[in-house]
């Protein structure tokens, strides 16, 4: 029986009912109204992190794995009740999962986003607030610190060292020499992870510690716009409380939850996701193409001493980016005809465009939307190696996490459909 021949049966319900009585046709229906639900939906992979004998963070009895598990199937069942998403999980019990393989899960389901869910941790227990990163080299310390101490979880991984290429998580500048495919992701990624930080923010009142780049392993793996949200401070004697309790899980899931509708909504709109290039799971090794067994879940008390999280609190040097969907501006250039800008900063303040005001960048351009958020651009230009130029110099001036953004008739539109 072909696919030709299940097309008529709804038109034709004797003879569904007579092939109702083979369980073969049974079996083959289910598949096939299976695959027809799927089709089109907006993947979401959830990562719970740390696992197992992985604890995380461990502060005031407050426990970092329970937390990220809590959050992330309560993300996941609100998205599996909003019509258009189907949720993967990289765990939905107490196992220890690789790294490598978080990332795996998500890239064979082919998935459209990946946001791996955590809890901060500071020896200060006056640090307090949110974070969202994204995957990107940096020199800046504290980000460095913050990504070899989730790094530093492969050590608990059998023959890590083979399996990760050399990689040290004691010094993540060693993932520079490995094979990067950050930059065709980083500015969806640095969009979602706005989104989540805005939401925070907004609905919960949140301090914000912006939107930072790492060498996050579990991000590098997997390909597709990815983010790791540090949800607030479980070392925080208020934020620990927050985090661990049912009233703050559910706040802070409907707010992740929320980001990731707006973004779907932002790049797709109301609309089916059609697949677009090549698949995540074409671009994974072919060792790893295949599901691996599920670890069966941890029922005793695990006896492993709790990996912690300390780290001296610095300032942030990367400034919090923020992208707002349908975002206008003021026309520059015939209609029809692509903008290419680099935004390199987002701030409260409303600043004089002056060279000093931004390290010494000139033709600084600003735009805002009616609202207290105020938002920089370098340069302008319909040309998208010019604006790959202009990212370049704005980086070098210090905006480590400068992108470009894209206009058509002064409307803000996705990168990738600009540069079809």
């Amino acid at each position: 029986m072909d696919f030709a021949t299940y097309l008529p049966l709804k038109t034709n319900p004797h003879r569904l009912l007579n092939l109702l009585k083979y369980p073969i046709y049974l079996l083959f229906l289910a598949i096939c109204f299976s695959a027809s639900a799927q089709s089109g939906k907006f993947k979401v992979a959830l990562d719970a992190g740390h696992g197992g004998k992985d604890f995380g963070a461990t502060y005031n009895g407050h426990i970092e794995k329970n937390i990220s598990l809590a959050v992330a199937q309560k993300v996941g069942k609100i998205l599996e009740s909003t019509s258009g998403f189907q949720v993967i999980y990289t765990r939905q019990t107490d196992v220890f999962i690789e790294l490598v393989e978080r990332a795996n899960i998500a890239n064979r389901a082919d998935a459209n986003i990946f946001v791996s869910i955590h809890c901060n941790a500071n020896k200060n227990a006056a640090a307090e607030g949110t974070e969202t990163y994204v995957m990107g080299m940096t020199k800046n310390a504290s980000n460095l610190e913050a990504a070899k101490r989730e790094n530093s979880v492969i050590t608990l991984e059998k023959d890590y060292k083979e399996k990760y290429e050399g990689f040290d998580p004691n010094s993540p500048e060693t993932m520079i020499g490995m094979e990067l495919m950050q930059e065709e992701f980083l500015d969806n990624s640095i969009t979602l992870a706005s989104k989540i930080q805005d939401i925070f923010v907004q609905d919960l009142n949140k301090k914000s510690r912006g939107v930072k780049q790492a060498p996050y392993m579990v991000l590098h793996k997997a390909y597709m716009p990815r983010v790791l949200i540090e949800m607030g401070f479980i070392s925080n004697l208020k934020d620990g409380s927050y985090l661990d309790s049912e009233e703050g899980q559910d706040e802070i899931a409907k707010s992740i939850a929320k980001a990731i509708v707006s973004y779907k909504k932002e790049y797709y709109g109301n609309g089916n996701v059609a697949p677009v290039g090549e698949k995540p799971s074409e671009r994974i090794p072919d060792s790893a193409r295949e599901p691996q067994p599920t670890p069966t879940p941890t029922t005793s008390v695990v006896v492993e001493k709790p990996v912690e999280k300390p780290v001296a609190e610095t300032s942030q040097s990367v400034t919090p980016k923020t992208v707002v969907p349908a975002e206008t501006v003021e026309p520059a250039s015939a209609s029809g005809t692509i903008i290419f800008k680099v935004q390199i900063s987002a701030s409260g303040r409303n600043l004089p465009l002056t060279p000093s005001n931004f390290n010494g960048l000139g033709g600084v351009s600003m735009s805002n939307d009616g609202g207290k958020l105020y938002k920089y651009f370098y340069g302008e230009t319909s040309d998208y190696g010019s604006a790959k130029d202009r990212l370049a110099e704005a980086k070098a001036k210090g905006f480590t996490s400068a992108y470009i953004v894209a206009f058509r008739n002064g409307q803000k539109i996705p990168l990738n459909e600009a540069l079809k």
